[in-house]
């Protein structure tokens, strides 16, 4: 069983297993999160915490099969471009991620291959709709099936805060995941990916220009004016396009992105030559004053302190 706590976004994503995933905290705060992921042989069931919105890119795992329930949130879950309600199962199979979390937000799913799935289909003579295959999105099933699969996480995590032992009996272990299986395969008659509309996909596809537009910028200055005429897009609409798709304005992303940016530099950064503004310049920021502020607003520190941390004694 894997159980880790992180003040930090890039340990958080560190230390979520083989999942290959990038994690941008929008939000300003200091961060805290938390992931469980007890493996059994062929299904891994896992708990994620995070204290701050955070943009999730990457992906769980090649060919693999997942399905997330929101668990608490405080706020709106924008998954793949679309604004999703907590009692909403995410789900994913053999596809990229791309998720913006809300503050104080917990996920529970499980994560399989998707050969699995593939197999429990064909022994089932059930054929999986092709919509659910390379994308994430908001899975649909019936309410009785997702009611036991969250009565069944629920009893996991309480057994794991008070007799964590019990999972290393390989008798439990296999027992609780024929009972995982079994739900899944209950779901599978009636899962399907929901559809959405050409506008949905139009606007995650402006925000997804708009956003390699702001962070290929490097050292060539860009405005967001500059954005909006390369888009195509006025600015009302460019915000309209990134509340829906990120949950977030295009100003407070971009600021956010090149925080999280700067702050990667400087945990990197071991040469006592370069400094914090060196590296706050680097990233489009001239105000140093300004942005030492916005930066200490952020991630609960000052620049110079990160920059301390990475330095060896």
């Amino acid at each position: 069983m894997l159980q880790t706590n992180s003040n930090d976004v890039d340990e958080h994503c560190a230390s979520l297993g083989h999942w290959r995933l990038s994690y941008d905290q929008l939000s300003a705060g200091a961060f805290r999160g938390g992931f469980t992921q007890l493996s059994l042989p062929r299904v891994e069931v896992f708990r994620e915490t995070t204290s701050q919105q955070v943009r999730q890119c990457g992906r769980i795992g090649c060919s693999s099969f997942a399905i997330g329930l929101p668990w608490q949130s405080a706020g709106e879950i924008n998954c793949n471009g679309v604004r999703i309600a907590e009692a909403n199962i995410i789900g994913c199979l053999d596809a990229d991620v791309d998720m913006c979390t809300p503050k104080g937000f917990e996920l529970r799913g499980l994560v399989m291959e998707a050969a699995l799935i593939k197999d429990l289909a064909a022994t089932l003579n059930i054929e999986l709709p092709r919509t659910l295959w390379h994308q994430l999105g908001v899975v649909e099933t019936t309410t009785a099936s997702v009611a036991r699969l969250r009565h069944l996480l629920t009893m996991i995590y309480e057994t794991i805060l008070v007799t964590p032992s019990v999972f290393e009996d390989p008798a439990v272990c296999r027992t609780l995941e024929d009972s995982l299986l079994f739900e899944v395969a209950s779901m599978l008659p009636t899962i399907r990916l929901r559809e959405y509309g050409r506008s949905t996909a139009a606007r995650k596809r402006t925000v997804e220009l708009a956003c390699e537009l702001m962070l290929a910028s490097g050292d060539r200055h860009i405005s967001l004016l500059d954005v909006c005429k390369a888009v195509g897009a006025s600015p009302r609409k460019l915000g309209y396009c990134f509340h829906e798709v990120l949950g977030t304005s295009p100003m407070h992303y971009w600021r956010a992105m090149r925080l999280n940016r700067v702050r990667r530099d400087l945990k990197r950064c071991t040469d006592r030559h370069s400094g914090v503004y060196d590296m706050a310049v680097r990233h489009g920021f001239w105000h140093f004053g300004q942005f030492s502020l916005d930066y200490k607003r952020h991630f609960s520190e000052l620049p110079s302190e990160t920059l301390r941390r990475a330095r060896p004694a």
